[in-house]
């Protein structure tokens, strides 16, 4: 069991400081943040979303999510569409400038799942996100009693 537990924490810190070495390194050259990208991601993959959308898609905070939104408007990437409502719920879409990057940004990481899936097969991929979503779930689960104490 010890052996498990040494192997399943330290492959998971060492895959996620990849990705954001990865993110960090790959996003230079737009001069953007590795937090940046799934808000570019998603708004390209999805179109229109709002601020409480990205949220729970991209399973952020509130406030990491208003700090990218300020900075990607600010840069050219992103504008809200309607803003006489709350300025939380105004859809955000990408400006030709924010296509253009999250188009290079899907680019990137369609050809960095294929670096990391080499070798396995899809049957291997497919079991293998199953399981990381049921631990995924199963440690949510064990954080919410946390939360209820």
């Amino acid at each position: 069991m010890k052996e498990r537990f040494e192997t399943f924490t330290v492959l998971l810190t060492t895959i996620g400081r990849s990705i954001h070495r990865i993110k960090t390194e790959d996003m230079a050259e737009y001069e953007l943040k590795s937090s940046h990208v799934a808000c570019l991601y998603y708004l390209y993959k999805e179109g229109a979303l709002t601020a409480t959308e990205l949220c729970d898609i991209c399973e952020e905070d509130k406030a990491n999510i208003s700090r990218c939104v300020k900075y990607l408007e600010a840069n050219g990437y992103l504008e809200a569409r309607d803003t006489k409502g709350k300025r939380y719920q105004a859809p955000l879409v990408l400006t030709e400038k924010g296509r253009e990057v999250a188009g290079g940004i899907v680019g990137k990481i369609d050809g960095i799942l294929k670096v990391s899936a080499a070798g396995l097969t899809e049957d291997e991929l497919r079991i293998m996100y199953k399981a990381l979503k049921t631990i995924s779930v199963n440690l949510q689960s064990k954080c919410e009693e946390y939360e209820n104490k």
